[in-house]
């Protein structure tokens, strides 16, 4: 079992303090997505990492719009049973545009899920890509829904050619139909990730978890296997925080010693970076300057 023994009754340890805002780079990236209309994921999802990645060239941003059509019981991202608005086709360029201006690095591109859309958004998620793309010595990530894991989707992605493809496992195998929308699932997943490495071997891809959500240490570790098994190159591990009382509770607030192991437990398996610790998100700094690093080789 794992080694996290505190319940949610109990006030939240040192160690879950969020640190505030507090750099000039996180308010002028602040100030451009009010003034440009731009949707962050650091912001709609209460990321406590967003000054930190700001500050050093690092950002997510979230397109396709702030509603989602699926109703993940984790997220904080706004959701609706009608379809949200149309997708804005200036978004592409009105996103490179802005980014351009912003003096980044490296960004992660994700977005909502869009089952309304014949495509699922993948052209739209395409375009934006090759947009960034032209801007010079910009690393482009993307962290993808899952496409409800049509390869036609996936490869249209791909084929625009971003310097890492992620999707996200979540939590693991036991704990899909709890914690995820019922449209998505855990096999599903990994054959998103697993057709990435089929259609370009070159491409780094990338996925995450959420602890402290009831999994136990075995489970972890078995979907670390899962996804060396399938070639992906790095991993994110990271506590998960109840967005409000509408969510998920937390079942338990995994120790840093827990994330120290299974960062050890990681490197061991053979992933080529994992970052693992409670703050840690999907979109994280350290694993995005690593990538940079690496493609940057």
């Amino acid at each position: 079992m794992s080694l996290t023994i505190i319940s949610e009754q109990i006030n939240k340890p040192s160690w879950l303090k969020i640190r505030p805002a507090s750099s000039e780079k996180y308010y002028e990236i602040r100030e451009l997505h009010k003034k440009l209309n731009l949707h962050s994921v650091c912001i709609e999802a209460n990321c406590p990492n967003a000054s930190e990645c700001w500050s050093t060239g690092t950002a997510t941003f979230m397109i396709m719009g702030d509603t989602c059509t699926r109703a993940c019981k984790f997220c904080n991202v706004k959701t609706s049973l009608n379809p949200p608005a149309p997708l804005d086709k200036n978004e592409p360029k009105n996103l490179a545009k802005a980014i351009s201006k912003l003096n980044l690095g490296y960004i992660v591109i994700t977005s909502v899920d869009r089952d309304d859309l014949k495509d699922q958004g993948a052209a739209h998620f395409a375009e934006c890509i090759k947009e960034l793309k032209k801007i010079p010595g910009l690393k482009v990530e993307v962290l993808t829904p899952d496409f409800q894991g049509k390869k036609e989707l996936i490869e249209i992605v791909v084929e625009a050619e971003p310097d890492v493809f992620g999707h996200n496992l979540e939590t693991v195998e036991r704990l899909q139909k709890k914690v995820r929308d019922l449209k998505a699932g855990y096999e599903q997943s990994l054959k998103v990730l697993n057709y990435v490495k089929k259609i370009n071997p070159e491409i780094y891809t990338k996925s995450s978890l959420m602890l402290g959500l009831g999994e136990t240490k075995e489970e972890v570790i078995q979907s670390m296997k899962d996804l060396r098994k399938i070639k992906v190159d790095v991993l994110t591990l990271g506590q998960y925080l109840r967005p409000s009382k509408k969510h998920l509770p937390v079942k338990e607030y995994v120790l840093p010693e827990q994330f120290k192991e299974y960062e050890k437990i990681g490197k061991e398996l053979g992933f080529k970076y994992i970052a693992s610790g409670p703050f840690v998100r999907s979109s994280y700094k350290a694993a995005e300057l690593f990538l940079k690093r690496k493609i940057n080789q």
